[in-house]
């Protein structure tokens, strides 16, 4: 598709959105396969002021209509094969719109409104919530475009780049490469939903694509290497950056990515409220590290606060990450807007540099024995380990029989538990070495292809159930 075909079709969707009432201000669910179509629809949405919200395909009925609901959506906009999934009764007052219904033979511009103000909703992204209901992060224009701003000018996009898409439209990650591509008049390649996961098939598209940006998961990038055989075949000639972001990248992956090739490889960090609010390009001297690369320093006009204890935290010091700026959310919908620094969730290390490392989320810290233990640094340890491709670690138990369980996938045969616990005592304290390894052939992974440590410690808790676990 053409820039002057997306144009045309994006003209047609509006045209028949507005016919249908949606009005600007209003909210659009977009739940779709990934298409062209689909990327179409947002653009049909943005034209009549109004915000999408989009929903991936596989997102079974009951919770588009929760979404929708939640939204107060004024139309949902899909296939016609997913609309007739929804109960009749479902979304009462909410337009069903198949964009196969729109044509393009009608007048342009003919369902455009009033230009968006800086401040409207430009697209409102739904994440888990710890309660069970989604939540609705509502991102303005001029917060997309902070970010999509600085990605672009950081990157040099350019009319000639190809960007993968391999990310959802319902993950934040997805906006990187879509809008700097737009920005910088340059190709997206669409990474079909089906296609996601499949390693052999995804290398093959980075080389019939001629990808020159590449954006997604570690866990991407990890199953591209181990299953997909990314290291036997030369990198693309055009690709000249390799972007990871959504969790710690096994540093001696990182490693084989940079002797493969002579690629920028970024480092992106933050939560979807933030989009992106710091990075780090690998530097020589990052890959004789033990650990992660660092999430670096902030990055589209943001400003990092550290916190410990109620005070900025020192080098050497941890403490919670709180974030400000232009691309921070405007809140959760139907809650009181953003006031002030945004607490990510997260804990960070403060480098001798002022640079920041990742260490774990705050809420996923486990408690072993009395003693306070962050699962990402177990990981990371493990990592190291020359015969571990992924690991995981999650808690078991309660109290006096909390335990660390890490869930490892081998590189090759013959590996075993001593030699897992014997290299995590050489680098842990010994309240950190797990008390139980078990070796699986993959790690789980969610909708946005991050590991899934909620199925993990689910399978545990089946297993206990059944007194399977010592």
């Amino acid at each position: 598709m053409t820039y002057r075909e997306l144009d045309l079709r994006a003209d047609a969707i509006a045209r028949t959105l507005a016919e249908r009432g949606v009005e600007a201000g209003d909210r659009v669910v977009l739940w779709s396969a990934k298409s062209a179509d689909l990327v179409a629809s947002t653009q049909a949405v943005l034209r009549l002021g109004a915000a999408y919200v989009p929903v991936s395909a596989g997102v079974p009925p009951r919770r588009v209509a929760l979404i929708a609901r939640d939204c107060t959506a004024s139309a949902v906009l899909a296939p016609e094969d997913l609309l007739d999934t929804l109960p009749p009764d479902a979304l009462p007052g909410v337009r069903m719109v198949a964009p196969g219904t729109a044509r393009e033979d009608g007048p342009r511009g003919a369902g455009h409104r009033r230009g968006p103000r800086p401040e409207d909703p430009a697209y409102v992204l739904y994440t888990s919530g710890s309660t069970g209901t989604p939540k609705g992060v509502v991102v303005s224009h001029s917060a997309a475009l902070a970010f999509v701003g600085w990605a672009a000018s950081e990157l040099d996009a350019r009319e000639d780049d190809v960007f993968a898409n391999h990310a959802s439209l319902g993950f934040d990650l997805s906006v990187l490469d879509l809008y700097a591509a737009f920005r910088a008049g340059a190709a997206v390649s669409l990474v079909p939903e089906y296609l996601a996961h499949d390693a052999v098939a995804l290398v093959d598209f980075v080389h019939a694509e001629g990808i020159s940006v590449w954006y997604s998961v570690p866990s991407a990038l990890v199953l591209m290497m181990r299953e997909g055989r990314l290291l036997d075949r030369p990198p693309p000639p055009g690709l000249r950056a390799v972007l990871f972001a959504g969790e710690p990248f096994p540093i001696d992956r990182v490693r084989a990515l940079a002797r493969w090739s002579a690629a920028r490889l970024l480092n992106l960090y933050g939560p979807t409220e933030t989009n992106v609010c710091a990075f780090h390009e690998v530097t020589p001297s990052d890959l004789e590290r033990d650990r992660p690369v660092p999430i670096g320093r902030a990055s589209c006009g943001s400003s990092l606060l550290v916190l410990k204890d109620g005070r900025p935290a020192a080098p050497g010091e941890e403490g919670g990450l709180h974030v400000e700026g232009p691309t921070l959310m405007t809140g959760y919908w139907g809650h009181e807007p953003l006031r002030g620094p945004h607490p990510t969730g997260d804990i960070v290390r403060v480098l001798p540099d002022g640079a920041l490392d990742f260490v774990g989320r705050a809420d996923s810290m486990l408690k072993v024995r009395g003693h306070r233990v962050e699962p990402g640094d177990v990981e990371a340890a493990l990592s190291t380990h020359p015969a571990v491709e992924e690991v995981a670690v999650v808690g078991a138990g309660t109290g006096l029989d909390a335990r660390l369980v890490a869930f490892v996938v081998p590189r090759g045969t013959g590996m075993g538990v001593l030699s897992v616990k014997r290299h995590a005592s050489e680098r842990l304290a010994p309240h950190m070495v797990p008390d139980l390894v078990r070796f699986v052939e993959a790690l789980p992974h969610n909708r946005n292809g991050k590991t899934d440590r909620a199925a993990l410690a689910a399978r545990l808790a089946d297993t206990a159930a059944n007194g399977g676990m010592s």
